[in-house]
């Protein structure tokens, strides 16, 4: 889906692989987009969500698997990427302590919230998947 061979492709796959924040967007009862700032891992096919329990992004994704992750773009919205897709909870996916690329990833950032990988395992312990479906980018 994301080729990382082409121009554009490998300019989101590399954005995927080192950005921190994304926007992941889910879809309400009432069809309302909802955006909601992320952490995330991308393993070359699938993007990695973890969530706290309860929250309303897993309520609107059982209700509706459509979802899109944006990244931020340049400050004259350059740079553009938006993966659509389908998203559900994975609970085959490792715990967030348990997947070394994402403790790599947010070691500093989980450290900076006073918290360890375990416990921000613990805390974020919804694993959700996300399977792109379409790329819009430039």
């Amino acid at each position: 889906m994301i080729d990382p061979a082409s121009e554009i492709g490998g300019r989101v796959d590399a954005r995927l692989r080192q950005e921190l924040v994304a926007w992941l967007v889910t879809v309400a009862a009432d069809g309302t987009p909802v955006p909601t700032p992320v952490w995330f891992h991308w393993d070359g096919a699938t993007l990695l969500v973890y969530s706290q329990p309860d929250k309303p992004k897993l309520r609107h994704i059982a209700g509706n698997p459509h979802a899109a992750l944006a990244l931020r773009t340049d400050v004259r919205g350059g740079a553009l990427a938006v993966i659509t897709g389908d998203a559900a909870v994975d609970y085959d996916a490792p715990r967030a302590d348990r997947l070394p690329e994402y403790v790599g990833k947010y070691g500093a950032e989980i450290a900076h919230l006073g918290s360890d990988p375990a416990r921000f395992a613990a805390e974020y312990s919804v694993p959700i998947r996300i399977r792109p479906t379409r790329l819009r980018a430039w």
